[in-house]
């Protein structure tokens, strides 16, 4: 297909705000935007099928490229047909480029100009990944976005580490970039600078001028405070191009992702839901709750009486409330439904106010809905 398959039409624009209600069009279909992504790491949303997910309303999930390499292998997946015809799913899917699983394995690697060193989790086999090396991968895996090779910056770390690091991760975006072949996915530069304003101007800017079909930002959520995080997100949004899709890397609890949407950001990812689901704890439009809790045993409504998800038109708290006990896999698959779904619907409900000028209402709406008790 044509490589300008791939673009961002935005249709308005928030009058209050830099929230923007958009249409992203994609070689597997148009998705619209803001939107949040659900996370299939090894190429499955985790306790759901790829038809479960897509009645949650999905657009573009998320695989991952430093997973899918170590296992089943890129080549496999490659000679499946890619992971569409791999794991089933006909819309668009995105892979990270391995830079956050990289920057996880602290103790275990070794940067250099050249790439990253590492060992591999599962064998103890040395790895390494260089910006073409993880370009190589990922067309291989062949999403429809892909995301280049950088170093996830920890938080917290001096002027200088950062201002070292975000000049190598703008010479490796230019060697992925230049590495890329594939006109059918959309490679996109990564927004680093840590917490200082001037670096993630420069990289913004610099990111910019290479021409990417969209921007990521990265380095965010990481263990900083969240008013830092704000002021990374506004930092790196205000010199990146607006007509070019953003995506804040990683997030999904609530007030990141309002926040993100109110400063223009187009797309969320993160496993939050499914883990949160895992362990019992559900979003509910009136707060976040525990269903192992004993109060819910003999609770016979709805999880969320406003939620549109299969969960809670056909099964109630008390019932999860069994099945968590019971340790029963369906109470996963139940649970991540609805918290996935939760996001999903968030993020319609906040294109609905987008298009009625009234982002700023609905942001605090949901605000005073959880008392204030914005994140998870």
């Amino acid at each position: 297909m044509e490589k300008d398959k791939f673009y961002l039409e935005i249709k308005h624009v928030d009058k209050n705000t830099k929230a923007r209600y958009g249409v992203l069009h994609t070689w597997h279909g148009d998705v619209e935007v803001p939107m949040f992504m659900p996370v299939g790491t090894n190429a499955t949303v985790k306790t759901l099928s790829p038809e479960q997910v897509k009645a949650c309303g999905s657009g573009v999930i998320l695989a991952n490229t430093y997973h899918c390499h170590l296992r089943p292998g890129e080549e496999i997946v490659k000679e499946a047909g890619g992971l569409h015809q791999f794991m089933n799913y006909d819309g668009p899917i995105l892979t990270d480029s391995g830079g956050f699983q990289v920057f996880s394995l602290a103790s275990r690697r070794k940067i250099s100009e050249q790439g990253v060193e590492f060992h591999n989790e599962l064998n103890g086999n040395k790895e390494f990944f260089s910006p073409e090396e993880a370009i190589r991968i990922e067309e291989a895996l062949g999403a429809d976005i892909i995301m280049s090779f950088d170093e996830c910056i920890p938080y917290p770390a001096t002027y200088e580490y950062v201002k070292r690091s975000t000049e190598r991760t703008l010479r490796w975006a230019k060697r992925g970039k230049d590495a890329h072949k594939r006109e059918d996915q959309a490679l996109f530069g990564i927004v680093q600078g840590g917490e200082f304003t001037d670096l993630r101007e420069h990289c913004a800017k610099e990111l910019a001028a290479m021409d990417f079909p969209g921007y990521s930002i990265g380095g965010t959520s990481i263990g900083e405070p969240k008013e830092v995080c704000y002021k990374m997100i506004k930092d790196a949004v205000r010199y990146l191009p607006s007509d070019k899709p953003r995506y804040l890397m990683g997030v999904g609890s609530i007030d990141y992702i309002l926040e993100g949407i109110e400063n223009g950001v187009d797309m969320f990812d993160c496993v939050l839901p499914t883990r949160l689901a895992r362990h019992g704890a559900l979003m509910t439009t009136h707060g976040r709750i525990n269903i192992q809790k004993a109060i819910y045993a003999k609770d016979f409504t709805p999880l969320d009486d406003e939620c549109d998800c299969y969960t809670c038109k056909h099964y109630t708290k008390a019932y999860l409330h069994h099945l968590y006990k019971a340790n029963e896999e369906f109470g996963k698959t139940l649970n991540s439904i609805h918290n996935i779904r939760f996001l999903i619907r968030l993020a319609e409900r906040a294109r609905e106010a987008i298009k009625e000028d009234r982002f700023t209402e609905f942001k605090e709406e949901v605000y005073a809905a959880y008392g204030d008790k914005r994140g998870f």
